[in-house]
């Protein structure tokens, strides 16, 4: 039984990175992959869908774990202070270089380098990147002298570089050099099989934070969340189960306590070569008052049908909780 517990876990988690969709067992295969090898790797997926993750596993689960791991923001700093970043300098080699300092690449001496946003760089520092990935060495800002390193380079980027190649943004030869061994992580509406653990584990992480003890999700609001379309990914799913923490005073998180952009999501229909498959489950309605009901009738436009779908009951219950509170059946008629 503890065999396969232990077997379920690692099917279902890998470090710190959730998922028991196709997609992201292909990239668990991946990482496994490429913490056994040596090989410069690519990262490629939006913002928000865990790159960082996938770099650190690699790192962690590879023969370099005990050495550093060293990030890098690319997008974050000029073309100088990049190259000063990344490469050090030496003492007087620029305005305000009052002492030598030593740079990531020599930080990361045995372990590995992980260059975010590699889209990026300059075409200088792609040049000086792709003599680091040719000769496995360096030259400190103001000097000559070239000194060897020994470490594991993993880059990410959110953009396609074979489109920033197409388009004379990105050097040819680095991109290949880059993508030895690339990796591609889906977007969270590609994996919204994993949406339920991912809640279970923020909701997790932030009753250790917050000291709260929420137990569960109501079943309306799990299904707000399988309806939206994440343009922030797992990111702004995280952000979600936060802000939810911040409304909700009970054990259950339910639909007024998410973020108002996620509740005006429009319904996705599923398309009709792919009929939905008829389910007869009863839905458990959810408790609201007049208030409450109002900004719900408000956020879907007055459409009593979505209304009744989000809540859990027929558009006659709607009408009926709406001539019991004497809200009017038309926006304009207030």
């Amino acid at each position: 039984m503890e065999q396969v517990s232990r077997q379920l876990a690692e099917i279902h988690q890998l470090d710190n990175i959730i998922g028991k969709s196709h997609s992201m067992q292909i990239v668990f295969t991946a990482i496994k992959a490429a913490s056994s090898s040596n090989a410069t790797i690519l990262i490629q997926g939006e913002s928000g869908t865990g790159k960082e993750l996938v770099a650190n596993a690699i790192h962690y689960n590879g023969e370099r774990r005990n050495h550093p791991l060293i990030t890098v923001n690319c997008s974050a700093l000029s073309e100088n202070l990049l190259e000063s970043e990344l490469f050090g300098h030496i003492k007087g080699s620029f305005t305000g270089a009052i002492k030598d300092r030593i740079g990531r690449f020599e930080e990361a001496e045995g372990g590995t380098i992980f260059l975010d946003e590699i889209g990026e760089i300059s075409p200088y520092i792609q040049v000086k990147l792709l003599r680091v990935l040719q000769e496995r060495e360096i030259e400190r800002v103001g000097e000559s002298k070239t000194r060897k390193i020994d470490i594991r380079i993993i880059t990410a980027s959110n953009k396609n570089l074979f489109d920033l190649v197409k388009s004379g943004e990105f050097r040819e030869d680095l991109y290949y050099r880059l993508k030895v061994f690339p990796i591609n992580v889906p977007t969270l509406k590609e994996r919204k099989d994993d949406i339920p653990a991912l809640t279970h584990h923020f909701l997790k992480l932030y009753n250790r934070s917050t000291a709260k003890n929420i137990k569960r999700i109501s079943h309306q609001a799990m299904q707000v969340l399988l309806d939206y379309h994440w343009p922030g990914n797992v990111r702004e799913l995280e952000n979600a189960i936060e802000h939810a923490f911040v409304l909700c005073d009970g054990e259950e998180v339910d639909i007024f306590d998410l973020p108002v952009e996620l509740r005006k999501t429009e319904y996705q229909h599923i398309p009709p070569q792919q009929p939905a498959p008829v389910i007869h489950k009863p839905r458990k309605p959810i408790k609201f008052n007049r208030d409450e009901l109002l900004q719900l009738l408000n956020e879907c436009d007055w459409n009593k049908a979505e209304v009744a779908r989000r809540i859990g009951l027929s558009r006659t219950a709607v009408w009926k909780y709406m001539k019991k509170w004497d809200i009017p059946l038309q926006r304009s008629d207030i």
